[in-house]
């Protein structure tokens, strides 16, 4: 006899494949067994059993935000536990069941406060999950600053990275460094003994020092196209060492401003799938009702994403990971490869293997969608939810 959650009547998108007309049996807070609709009939349940009949319906991995400044007027800039905790619980609603907050390039002692803040909110969530935190600096290009500030940024400085790692009480998942700058391998070698998976972005670097990087084995590039050198016929640059090397891989905004949907469609004939994270790299004010929007203590307005108001530059995207998976279906790509690029492939690429798949032995993290892409159910670890209310089914 078996007990748990049962969804049934699915379509199971199961970050390798898909399976029709099949059910999904979820004991606590991991995924039991994966089987067709004829062996659901004949299956013996306990009287407790929730069952969730799919209709027909999508079933797939939670999605995986791995670059997330904020959501719904709260952000990782406000260095507050209970804003990272509201962040966690408006992303219930856009099918994220974790995320990694990510925090700006700021002085040392902004950067540890927003560091304690990620620390003490993990493991209060009501929503999603906190899987650790990405640092988008300090270590980054003052040629590529994009709207992050020139007095936040610092040389590398091993001693200060330890102060950070030591805060973080082992929390720190991702970092965006910019390969060229002196004693960056130092600092790999340091981030890699530690397991923290850096990434390539706010960078200048030249196609060669962008190889020596991957040398160092920085092997992820964060949002790609923005803030970094331009692919050119002389030097590939950052650009042109994602389209040249596969092992790199590489975040996409998909919210049709920072990447022309046609270079993103390019970029997939040129990459494997399995190397394309879709991130929304959103800022506090996304879907904000507030009317004055801030973004890292700067005033931006919202044209479909972005932009700081000072002068007019794109500051971040207004995205949502439902919106981001929407946009990748109506660019051409099926829901299973999308699946792959907001679940599976960002689980894998940050060493969450216990995430992003559906098949016996992983974490319930679920979402159910139409076939519309309408968000019908989030599940997190065995807990139900819809519109992003806590139900029991």
């Amino acid at each position: 006899m078996v007990a748990g959650i049962c969804i049934h009547n699915a379509t199971v998108f199961n970050g390798y494949s898909t399976m029709r007309n099949c059910a999904v049996l979820i004991k606590q807070n991991k995924i039991i067994d994966v089987f067709n609709e004829e062996r659901f009939l004949k299956k013996e349940f306990k009287a407790d059993t929730q069952f969730i009949d799919a209709k027909g319906a999508f079933v797939a991995p939670g999605f995986i935000d791995t670059h997330i400044h904020g959501i719904g007027g709260f952000g990782t800039e406000d260095c507050s536990p209970d804003s990272i905790l509201k962040m966690s619980e408006n992303l219930l609603q856009y099918g994220v069941t974790s995320f990694i907050p990510t925090l700006y390039s700021a002085p040392k002692e902004k950067m540890l406060q927003g560091i304690n803040a990620v620390v003490a909110a993990m493991g209060k969530e009501k929503g999603a999950r906190i899987l650790g935190m990405h640092l988008e600096g300090p270590f980054i290009s003052p040629e590529r600053l994009g709207v992050q500030s020139a007095d936040s940024i610092s040389p590398v400085d091993l001693n200060l990275m330890e102060e950070f790692w030591e805060a973080s009480s082992g929390h720190i998942i991702n970092m965006t460094v910019a390969p060229e700058l002196k004693h960056m391998r130092e600092l790999a070698l340091f981030c890699l003994s530690k397991g923290i998976v850096l990434q390539a972005g706010h960078t200048n670097a030249t196609y060669k020092q962008m190889i020596e990087g991957m040398q160092a084995r920085i092997m992820h590039v964060t949002h790609l196209f923005n803030a970094m050198s331009r692919m050119h016929h002389r030097d590939p640059g950052v650009v042109g060492a994602v389209f040249i090397h596969p092992e790199l891989s590489c975040e996409v905004i998909a919210d049709g401003i920072h990447i022309n949907p046609e270079i993103i469609k390019f970029l997939l004939t040129c990459k494997s799938l399995d190397k394309v994270v879709l991130v929304t790299d959103a800022l506090k004010p996304t879907k904000q009702k507030k009317k004055k929007l801030l973004a890292n203590g700067e005033e931006v307005y919202l044209d479909k994403c972005f932009y700081r108001k000072s002068d007019n530059a794109i500051a971040g995207s207004a995205l949502t990971m439902l919106d981001s998976v929407r946009n990748i279906v109506s660019y051409g790509f099926n829901f299973e490869q999308t699946v792959r690029m907001a679940s599976t492939n960002p689980a894998r690429i940050m060493k969450k293997d216990h995430l992003g798949v559906i098949a016996p032995g992983y974490e319930a993290d679920i979402v159910i969608l139409n076939e519309k892409l309408k968000l019908l159910y989030t599940i997190i670890q065995g807990k139900i939810f819809q519109k992003g209310k806590k139900l029991c089914v």
